[in-house]
């Protein structure tokens, strides 16, 4: 089985982790690790709709400076070449 280790072994082995710890010790632990993964998939998912904010504010500045320039041009007085 995984790599040598036996049905037995890991009995055994979660046996002592178990005693070393308690389980009040080891619920807290997976609590605390279960809150950390929630809390980073969360972030996970919130960090693209920050990006699409940026985007949009970025657009928003573009098309500002569009009429902008549109304004400018109007003003300027046409020269033939």
């Amino acid at each position: 089985m995984l790599g040598g280790i036996s049905l037995w072994q890991l009995a055994i082995l979660l046996v002592i982790v178990v005693l070393l710890f308690g389980t009040k010790k080891l619920r807290n632990l997976g609590g605390d690790l279960g809150g950390a993964v929630k809390g980073f998939k969360k972030a996970m998912s919130e960090e693209p709709k920050e990006e699409d904010k940026k985007l949009e504010s970025d657009a928003e500045f573009t098309e500002a400076d569009n009429a902008e320039v549109k304004e400018q041009a109007k003003d300027e007085p046409k020269t033939d070449k």
